[in-house]
């Protein structure tokens, strides 16, 4: 029996030794094993539970020690969660940074705890990042560059940029994706699900499925950057008739799926005042214009980029013109939005901005939110329900009213988690770049003009009324081929379609806009 039992042990002891040799000679990291991200995930998760069954035992429900131990609960639990993404990298992040932009689902101990991720992301070696290149595009960075900067521009959960110089002098930024990412991804989405749906059995009021939904449907168009670089060329021909808007072009013969080469684009961060202050660069102008582009994108065409977290809206100087310009960089992420969702969302921002009650709760129903549309309202412009009453361009935004809006967030958590459940899947990202928005508009602290929400109710006639005119086609070639009809008329707002009529109806004090897109 000891011979048997030496044997065994000897024999455990050389594979022991040898998995050892193999994992030191591929220079494996134990954070690259599925096990091992999955034993973080798992640990974290049971010690928030845990943390939240246990913490308030004792503590009367309410008072202010229950108040000041809960904040500090969401601290610790927040903590953990960044935590977690920061070691697990990848499909962590980049969920964590989409739980840091819900300020109005989120406690602001979490929020403000995962912001951070937008900065803390990882970055991969040299080394992978030449093999990255020379699987994809079969050369070395010497054939291809006679310039690449070892230290990145910037790290992203997904991908980093290197400045680089081609042979024909030309500098291009070089997005290249980390190695990793493109097999974990999958993997952690599955984790990250498992995990959901334990501690929605704990806390039934819990209810993120959606976020794992979306995570499924948009990481693989993420991981795909020729995907990235056809949404660039075409958002860039779809807005080209504004001059402040600047997409950088791609070199496709230097791009792949894991490489996008494009125009390297100068320029400070949209939130970064200091910046636009040393260069002369007028903030709200900024923020006006910001707020153009996504109008056109939301209610006319239905493409938006959805992705406007500050590291991906730079701010410059035209070199030429000397005029500012925006500079919209990642495409990755883009929401095609059906063209009826599109024209009832239309429809009810234009209910919202006039205080057209019944508007609101027609649209809102239609929009998926049932009998929660007082609350959807709230949620979509980040205004109180008595705001929302008297038409959000009349009644300026007060720090009491954001306060409020904030603290009601965790009391109507339950509430809000079914909302988001029940709202047409399209309709997430959209709030999620409302938030992205409404974050750099709060960081400039700009009050855009009475022009905004003229800017915004221009947007919303032009697709009501090129889809009025597109009906008017439609029926008028039934009608050659048969009796005649009158043209159908959809719900259009009671002023004229003239910038006179739209500029009457919306002349409003100045207060916030960005936020309500």
């Amino acid at each position: 029996m000891a011979a048997r039992f030496l044997r065994v042990s000897s024999l455990a002891a050389a594979a022991v030794a040898s998995c050892g040799i193999y994992l030191h000679n591929r220079q494996l990291d134990l954070s690259d094993l599925s096990v091992i991200r999955f034993g973080r995930a798992a640990a974290a998760t049971a010690f928030i539970s845990y943390d939240y069954l246990t913490a308030f035992k004792g503590v009367e429900y309410g008072t202010e020690d229950y108040v000041a131990l809960r904040s500090k609960v969401h601290l610790r639990s927040a903590e953990r969660l960044r935590d977690l993404c920061c070691a697990n990298r990848g499909t962590f992040i980049k969920v964590g940074q989409h739980l840091g932009a819900l300020d109005y689902l989120l406690p602001e101990e979490y929020t403000s705890t995962l912001k951070v991720l937008h900065s803390q992301a990882p970055q991969s070696s040299m080394k992978e990042i030449q093999q990255v290149i020379r699987e994809d595009l079969g050369k070395e960075l010497s054939e291809l560059f006679v310039f690449f900067e070892e230290k990145p521009q910037g790290a992203a959960s997904l991908a980093q940029v290197h400045k680089a110089v081609l042979h024909d002098g030309k500098i291009v930024a070089v997005k290249v994706q980390h190695p990793k990412v493109q097999k974990q991804s999958s993997r952690d989405i599955v984790v990250i699900e498992a995990l959901l749906k334990a501690v929605h059995l704990l806390f039934p009021d819990f209810a993120f499925m959606w976020l794992v939904e979306e995570a499924k449907k948009n990481m693989p168009l993420e991981l795909d950057f020729l995907n990235e670089g056809r949404n660039a060329e075409k958002v860039a021909k779809m807005l080209s008739h504004y001059t402040f808007l600047k997409v950088p072009g791609v070199y496709w013969h230097l791009s792949s799926k894991r490489i996008l080469t494009m125009e390297f684009a100068d320029g400070g961060q949209v939130n970064d005042k200091n910046y636009m202050q040393k260069h002369g660069i007028n903030v709200n102008e900024v923020s006006e214009n910001l707020g153009k582009l996504y109008s056109e994108m939301i209610f006319v065409h239905g493409f938006v980029h959805c992705d406007p977290h500050p590291g991906n809206v730079l701010v410059q100087k035209c070199p030429y013109s000397q005029k500012s310009q925006i500079v919209l960089l990642d495409h990755g992420l883009y929401q095609v939005l059906h063209a009826e969702f599109r024209l009832d969302y239309c429809r009810l921002w234009q209910a919202l901005i006039r205080g057209d009650m019944s508007g609101v709760e027609r649209y809102s129903r239609r929009l998926g939110a049932g009998d929660l549309y007082p609350l959807f309202a709230c949620v979509l412009t980040a205004r109180s329900w008595t705001s929302v009453n008297a038409g959000i361009s009349s009644v300026p935004v007060t720090q009491s009213e954001e306060n409020e809006i904030r603290s009601n967030a965790a009391l109507y958590l339950p509430q809000i988690s079914e909302l988001l459940n029940r709202v047409p899947r399209q309709m997430l990202l959209l709030l999620k770049t409302n938030d992205l928005l409404r974050g750099i508009e709060s960081t400039l602290q700009t009050r855009a003009s009475s022009s905004s929400f003229l800017n915004m109710s221009r947007c919303c006639i032009r697709a009501l009324a090129r889809s009025h005119h597109n009906l008017c086609i439609l029926f008028g070639t039934i009608a050659a081929r048969g009796p005649r009809r009158p043209c159908p008329h959809p719900t259009l707002p009671p002023f004229s379609a003239s910038p006179v009529g739209a500029a009457a109806a919306v002349a409003v004090p100045s207060h916030r806009m960005i936020v309500y897109l």
